[in-house]
Formats: structure tokens, sequence, C-alpha cells
């Protein structure tokens, strides 16, 4: 596929950025469609966020994602922001208006929903309890989410019991902070568990959990995507729990951004795991 002189342009914005796979994501979904646009990683110091954002309209940029550490800047940064963004406590994706003004949201939440819902038929926030494992931007989406499809407790488990009391309170809700001492018996009854912390990733420490409390039939998802099956996936799907991986969220999270950029409807197929998983099996 050619790029013209009218291409449409998008891309990632970061400090660092090399690690993110969104270019290839998206870059997909270009050739997929046959898009004359291009999407590119750009490493932008938290210093010079503001600045750089403001130039995406001089640019031709139809906007872009933020990802590490500009998340919660994006929302002083952009001329506006919707209600997902201030859910969130943070903006992950940016659509530049035609006046030039840029619009902030946040599509994690989003995606959330839309991965569990893609991999389990019926799901259903309102089933039972769900536990949330973490206090940091992706658990903050991720239980404005639950709330707002329904959820009726949310049991938010941190290691910084405050910042899990802080978040419970901005949220609203029936959010209850629980101790991380207290994390094996919070999985009392619970119909969902999300593990939306970075422990289980390749080079952080483990995550360590009981599942002995926790029914057979509740849904178990880990936002963590390399490794794909964390050590949590793999010993929910032994004892019969129904498993939902990280990639799923961070395809689907992407898939507002693309049609607001580039005016098509993605879809998350096979073949768009295959291409991203690729990215992560490499050495």
């Amino acid at each position: 596929m050619k790029i013209t002189g009218a291409a449409k342009l998008a891309g990632v914005v970061g400090w660092p950025v090399a690690h993110s796979r969104s270019p290839v994501l998206h870059g997909y979904w270009l050739e997929q469609y046959g898009i004359d646009g291009a999407y590119v990683p750009l490493a932008i110091d938290p210093i010079n966020l503001r600045r750089a954002l403001q130039t995406m309209p001089m640019l031709g940029f139809a906007g872009c994602n933020l990802t590490i550490p500009h998340k919660e800047e994006g929302l002083r940064a952009v001329d506006d922001y919707d209600a997902s963004a201030k859910r969130a406590g943070g903006v992950n994706t940016v659509v530049v208006l035609p006046n030039g003004h840029l619009m902030g949201s946040s599509t994690d939440g989003f995606g959330f929903l839309a991965a569990l819902r893609a991999q389990l038929t019926g799901f259903n926030a309102a089933n039972g309890p769900a536990v949330v494992l973490g206090a940091g931007g992706a658990a903050r989406a991720i239980v404005a989410a639950l709330l707002d499809e329904g959820a009726t407790e949310v049991r938010l488990v941190n290691r910084t019991p405050e910042r899990a009391s802080k978040l419970a309170k901005e949220l609203g809700g029936e959010v209850r902070g629980i101790k991380w001492e207290d994390r094996n018996q919070a999985l009392t009854g619970a119909a969902l568990l999300v593990n939306a912390t970075s422990l289980g990733m390749e080079g952080q420490p483990a995550l360590e959990l009981s599942l002995e409390a926790l029914p057979t039939d509740a849904i178990v998802n880990d936002i963590v995507y390399v490794p794909l099956e964390t050590n949590l996936l793999a010993a929910a799907r032994a004892r019969g729990n129904p498993c939902v991986d990280g990639l799923g969220m961070l395809l689907h999270q992407a898939r507002p951004g693309f049609e607001a950029w580039f005016g098509v409807k993605p879809e998350v197929t096979q073949g768009l795991r295959d291409a991203v998983l690729g990215t992560l099996t490499k050495p």
C-alpha cells in the first residue's frame, strides 16, 4: 500500500514508546482496509507533552493515543475531554476536531468490556461481586466501566490501602477498598476477578494469590499480556474458571480511535491477534 501526500496521520505518544504494540496494531488495520494513512510512534518527554499535542493540528495529524506516563496529564493538555476520560482519570485517545481543538477520551473501559464480551457470551457486570486488584489508571477505568454497566459491588484491593479508599470515594457506587493482605478472602462469592496490576508481568514480581475462595464459575481476567498466559490465568484455567487474557483489552481499546482518525470501524480478528502476538514472542 502506498502512502501519498494526502495520507491521514495518527500516532502513539509515550516516554519511552519503543515498547508500544500500537503501531503494529494500527498498521495491520491500515493495510487490511487499504487506507492511505500512517500511524507512528512519538517519543515525547513529559515536559513537552502539551506543546507536542498543540502542534498536531498544524502537522495534519488526525489525533493520537497517549500511553505511559502521559494519560493523567492528558486531561490538562487537551482542550476538552468527555465523560469517559473524567471517570477514568486520564486520556488515552486524542482526536483533532474540525476546528483544531483537541478532544480527549478514555477507551480503556470500553476495551475491557469488549474483550470480555468477545470471549464470553452473556457477560453481565451485575451478575455478582467483582474483585479488582490494583488502583492505578487501568484499574480506575475498569472499575468505572463495571459500575456504569450495573455492577452492584466492586472490591478494590491494593497494596496501598489509602489509594484504594481514595479511588473508591471518587468513583462512588458500591466500591469498597480492601487491604492487600486480605486479598484471598476478598474472592469469596465473587463473580469476576481482574488483575489490573503489573504483578505477573514479564520482569515483574509474581502475583501471589490463592484462588481457593473463588467460585469455579467466576470469570478471571488478567490485563497483563506479556506473558499472554500468566500464572494467574493458568491456575484459574486448571480449576475450571472461564478466563480472558490481556491481549483482547489492548486490541479492542484501539477501535474507537482508529474509527475517529481513519473513518473505518475496524474489527478485532484472529489475524490481528496473530500479528500482535508475533511481536510479543520475538526474542
